[in-house]
């Protein structure tokens, strides 16, 4: 059983609100889609959410069992969406019924409102067959307006048109099959619309940290039993001086195992526990501090110790603040990380990894705290744009690695986050993203000049994509995976800077978004990501692109997946560092290199993300 719901609010009831963000995050779109289908309006729905969220976590001490978070938000939910109807149906005008024509009280307000609300959904319904109909080709539109519009039977119309009663037969029975599709289509992508912002998560992290809640004791939920059983697991496994006994959970979701996991359920936390084999584990806050577990090494730690060259990954030394949807850009052989998503919400910060060292090194705060955004380095310094920080931002900030100061820019034409941006010939190239008010998918490019401080629109995209990754090999930029609407990506698309046109090239092996891409002797690496859009099918994939042959290779899997990561390339080595994986509801410090066998090649690293909270979060990688 899933351990997760109970650490968060745990924490919540411990003091920290942000970590509530998870559980909206994790449980937003049921409890939306829940009131829709109760109160047959989207407005409503969004305003039922959010109260639903306030309620449950101004209660959240009254739940006497965490695992039933799920259950006791439905219930929630329910209760809720019943009290609308009946206040909607209880409006003060029922008070002067009595004053009324019959006609009038025949007809309360409750079914004047259910009668536009009906009138609604029907004028949606309309809106959405006239667009299937007009996607139908001639033929088939024609027998369809003919048969229903015209009231004509299947002779009469094959008389009317000269062809035969089964020709006729058979274009209706397609029309009609293509019409369905068309109609599911339009659904899927009305509802993909109407779907809560991407702010939403943000807004209601923001609204609890003024609630204050009942705090609990740090062992609240813990019988003699389970505090006994963990110390015995702590002895027997060798783990004490990692395990925390007064947060327990905070110590266990930190370790992953190969082996099987069962569950104790001991008090009202249902723990993991895990059978330990003789084979350590990976860590990504926990150990000795070089992100390894016990002692005797595994598969998975033997291939960060091998000291092969080419198609390797090696450990390094932790990001000291784990985050993802974050962004990063390199200068000097050295990688600047920036902002992004991490415990403590949206960030400002900025830390440099130093390969050749291995060490981190605290830096200036950007300006603008955002996560979703991008960046790209021209001439010695980075450019941070776009993002999102309770609104989707156009923001522009420029870094000075050598004076460790940032400097406000002209703003980009087209506010968006979840974009990627790739530098050409001392200029940047600002590819596709998503707008929230109204949410948009975008195929916008636009060009910004650092001397002249300035922005032009270039061709757009083929076709609109957010949280897509690009990369530059011989001066053209490569647009890889993404998501466009309801489609999960695998394209690439070639766009050259010096004649403005995009080309389509060979397709990514494993079609995905939320990944990152790095550049090294003209091949381009497209690693990690996720594979569905439930953010459960997290990769460790890594396949490599030979823009010259137009061809993708399968490489060696990252040990550790994750999505919303970014990478960086020095000196013919990649470093994939932070992430997410909502499976785990981990955020990652931990720091991969990959030895693509070119080290000492001269490259032009590069760093980009856009992400997400877990729907529609998300994030772009250089």
């Amino acid at each position: 059983m899933r351990t997760e719901d109970g650490y968060f609010i745990s924490k919540c009831l411990n003091g920290d609100p942000a970590a509530f963000g998870f559980l909206v995050d994790k449980y937003k779109a049921c409890v939306y889609a829940l009131a829709y289908a109760r109160l047959r309006n989207f407005h409503d729905a969004e305003d039922a959410t959010q109260d639903v969220f306030l309620t449950a976590y101004r209660k959240l001490n009254t739940l006497k069992r965490y695992d039933n978070f799920r259950a006791w938000l439905y219930s929630i939910t329910s209760n809720h969406c019943k009290m609308l109807l009946r206040s909607q149906a209880n409006r003060p005008d029922r008070d002067f019924m009595e004053d009324q024509s019959p006609e009038v009280i025949d007809n309360p307000s409750i079914d004047s409102h259910r009668e536009s609300l009906a009138n609604e959904m029907l004028n949606d319904l309309t809106e959405m067959l006239n667009q299937a109909l007009k996607s139908l080709p001639e033929i088939y539109h024609q027998v369809l307006a003919l048969r229903y519009l015209g009231g004509m039977s299947n002779d009469e119309i094959a008389e009317f048109l000269g062809i035969s009663p089964v020709a006729i037969r058979q274009r209706l029975s397609r029309a009609r099959a293509e019409l369905k599709e068309g109609m599911l289509a339009m659904m899927s992508r009305t509802y993909e619309q109407k779907r809560l912002p991407v702010s939403f998560t943000f807004r209601i992290v923001e609204m609890v940290k003024q609630i204050r809640v009942q705090p609990i004791s740090m062992t609240k939920g813990l019988s003699l039993g389970l505090s006994l059983t963990a110390g015995i697991i702590a002895i027997v496994f060798g783990i004490g001086q990692h395990l925390n006994l007064a947060n327990p959970l905070e110590a266990l979701t930190g370790y992953t195992s190969s082996s099987e996991s069962k569950v104790l359920k001991v008090g009202e936390f249902p723990v993991d526990m895990l059978e330990v084999s003789n084979i350590s584990v990976l860590s990504n806050n926990h150990g000795n501090g070089d992100g390894l577990g016990s002692e005797i090494p595994s598969l998975q730690n033997a291939l960060f110790m091998s000291p092969q060259a080419g198609d390797t990954w090696t450990k390094k030394a932790d990001m000291p603040t784990a985050r993802c949807e974050l962004s990063a850009g390199v200068v000097n052989g050295k990688i600047y990380v920036i902002g992004g998503y991490g415990d403590k919400g949206v960030l400002p910060t900025v830390e440099e990894y130093d390969p050749v060292t291995d060490t981190w090194t605290q830096k200036a705060d950007m300006p603008t705290a955002r996560c979703f955004l991008s960046a790209s380095s021209v001439n010695g310094k980075i450019y941070a744009i776009g993002g999102a920080n309770n609104d989707v931002l156009s923001t522009v900030e420029e870094y000075d690695p050598v004076k460790d100061i940032w400097t406000r820019k002209a703003d980009m034409p087209t506010a968006r986050d979840w974009l990627s941006v790739s530098s050409v010939d001392g200029k940047i190239y600002a590819i596709g993203g998503l707008m929230w008010n109204p949410l948009h998918h975008l195929s916008t490019v636009e060009e910004y000049d650092p001397m002249t401080n300035s922005w032009k629109r270039k061709a757009d995209l083929p076709r609109r994509i957010h949280t897509l990754s690009t990369s530059v090999v011989n001066g053209k930029i490569y647009a890889i995976g993404g998501v466009d609407n309801a489609v999960l990506l695998s394209t690439v698309y070639e766009y050259d800077p010096m004649k403005n046109t995009w080309t389509q090239k060979a397709d990514m092996l494993t079609p995905r978004w939320k990944l990152c891409t790095s550049t090294v002797n003209g091949r381009i690496y497209a690693i990690g990501g996720t594979s569905d859009f439930d953010d459960r099918n997290i990769l460790s994939t890594v396949e490599e692109y030979d823009p010259d042959a137009d061809k993708w290779t399968k490489r060696t899997d990252m040990p550790t997946p994750r999505e919303a990561c970014i990478s960086g390339a020095v000196n013919g080595k990649i470093y994939v560092i932070g992430g997410y994986d909502q499976n785990a509801w981990t955020f990652f410090s931990a720091v991969e290199e990959y030895d693509t066998g070119f080290a000492g090649e001269s490259v032009q690293p590069k760093g980009k993300l856009p992400t997400t909270w877990g729907d529609v979060r998300t994030a772009i990688s250089k």
